[in-house]
């Protein structure tokens, strides 16, 4: 029979814990198994009644019209039509309306014997909600970012999406072929080698036995474990480990990769290769969820990005405005909802920076400066509450996120002496202009007295300056340079 709201051809089937029961449920509902075919594979995840029914994955094919999808938990179906490969703009992950609450027990048993002698006591606990009515959608090609404060919900997220978790509410489709690289060592047997994890893993996320031989050796030439094919993974360190799994889950074809953290271990070369292979990937138009820690990465990589804090939404949109929430969050303690959380100026703080600017050497205020003409940064900083010695700093960025120069009084200057409750202050920092043609943002801070961690006030990317002229030169700096040849 033809589903309700439309006469397209539906394809599905269970997966999952639910899959031996299922034929019943598909006789009920009219559906068929799914026939070998092409194109674009559609999972949902229901979180409707999740402790009572595990959600479900469909994998469908979509029809020339549209693709249909019956609901999970009701049997008065309710239709949700899903854009089919002809919109091109259909959103390769949709998150609508998810949460995922976790079970915090106040007494644990962990052996039949330690329940038997506390046969009456009552299971009591907490519940940590991790993502609570979490929704947004990614757009096929899309680089996605994601971050937030430890614990705010960035990694559960990411395994709802992959599949790992299932949801308590809401709906989750994803459109295409997922390869995850959420945790470290998930997937890998530590008692084999990492020839054969290799191949056990490929296998995993989706190549035939015959991709895994084949792409073998590019797999670990990227992950420069050469030597250690033969070593159990149990004796890798974490460095190692994370360099196989990445260089697995760029080889398998998905259209959607899932990242969490990938650059956090791992040396600056291993970094750096991840770099360009992000590079590739964006070029070939795959999508990328993005979690990280670094403002940096999100602004070089990203097209957009989206801040969480307690498993709340708090901002979605532009890299460098989330940047710019996280910062506020991170440093000034903001909670989401609050006035504060729209401007740190709206918290009390015993230092606050009022204005940024650069000044050329006549003192003016500019906006752009010609190459090898020196300027000075500026910030303007009120104390309400007396301090001592407390520490003004300034780091300088291009475009991409890469800080090019960074510093502060307590490196360069020494003590700063005192300053009384209500008293403003300029500080000003002079620096040749051996910058090389571009955009660059600054973002001054201000901190208490010590090794600098207690910020007080922190501003990212207040104000830019534009460097330009008609010297060329690669990398971020045109340094004082002269050739000398000498011939023997």
């Amino acid at each position: 029979m033809d589903p309700p709201g439309g006469a397209g051809e539906v394809h599905w089937r269970w997966a999952g814990p639910r899959a031996g029961r299922s034929r019943a449920r598909r006789r009920a509902l009219g559906a068929v198994e799914r026939q070998p075919g092409h194109g674009p594979r559609l999972r949902r995840f229901a979180g409707a009644r999740a402790r009572a029914r595990p959600a479900a994955l469909l994998e469908l094919e979509p029809s020339a019209v549209a693709t249909v999808l019956w609901p999970l938990t009701s049997t008065a179906p309710r239709v949700a039509v899903v854009p089919t490969a002809a919109e091109p703009r259909a959103p390769a992950v949709s998150v609508q309306g998810v949460s995922k609450a976790f079970k915090l027990p106040h007494r644990q048993y962990h052996t039949l014997k330690e329940r038997a002698l506390h046969p009456f006591h009552s299971r009591t606990f907490d519940v940590l909600q991790a993502v609570d009515n979490v929704s947004f959608h990614v757009a096929p090609g899309e680089f996605f970012g994601i971050v937030g404060r430890n614990g705010s919900g960035k990694s559960t997220l990411l395994k709802c999406v992959a599949g790992i978790y299932g949801i308590d509410h809401g709906e989750l489709y994803v459109r295409g072929r997922l390869s995850p690289f959420i945790e470290l060592g998930v997937g890998f047997n530590p008692d084999l080698t990492a020839r054969d994890n290799v191949a056990i893993n490929a296998i995993m996320l989706g190549l035939t036995r015959q991709q895994a031989r084949e792409r073998f050796d590019e797999i670990i030439a990227f992950a420069e474990l050469e030597e250690f094919l033969d070593l159990r993974l149990k004796n890798y360190s974490s460095g190692m480990i994370v360099r196989l799994a990445f260089s697995i889950a760029i080889q398998v074809d998905a259209e959607i990769l899932l990242i969490d953290e990938v650059l956090a271990v791992g040396d600056a070369t291993f970094q750096q290769k991840c770099f360009d292979e992000f590079h590739r990937l964006k070029a070939e138009g795959r999508t990328i969820l993005f979690v990280t820690h670094s403002m940096g990465d999100v602004q070089r990589f990203c097209d957009r990005a989206m801040l969480l804090e307690r498993g709340h939404v708090v901002d979605i949109g532009d890299p460098a405005t989330v940047a710019r929430r996280y910062n506020e969050i991170n440093f000034g303690q903001v909670l989401p909802g609050s006035e504060g959380a729209r401007s740190t100026r709206a918290v009390e703080k015993p230092a606050e920076i009022l204005d940024a600017w650069f000044e050329d050497p006549a003192g003016l205020r500019i906006a752009a400066v010609a190459q090898d003409q020196p300027c000075c940064a500026c910030i303007r900083v009120h104390f309400s509450q007396a301090q001592d010695d407390p520490i003004f700093g300034v780091a300088l960025r291009n475009e991409t996120g890469h800080t090019v120069f960074a510093t502060t009084t307590a490196l360069e200057y020494g003590p700063t002496g005192k300053f009384t409750a209500g008293q403003t202050t300029t500080v000003r920092l002079r620096f040749e202009n051996w910058l090389t043609a571009g955009r660059y943002n600054l973002t001054p801070s201000v901190a208490r007295n010590g090794r600098g961690d207690d910020v007080f006030d922190l501003r990212e990317d207040a104000v830019s300056l534009v460097v330009h002229g008609d010297m060329s030169a690669v990398g971020i700096a045109r340094l004082p340079h002269g050739f000398e040849l000498e011939r023997t």
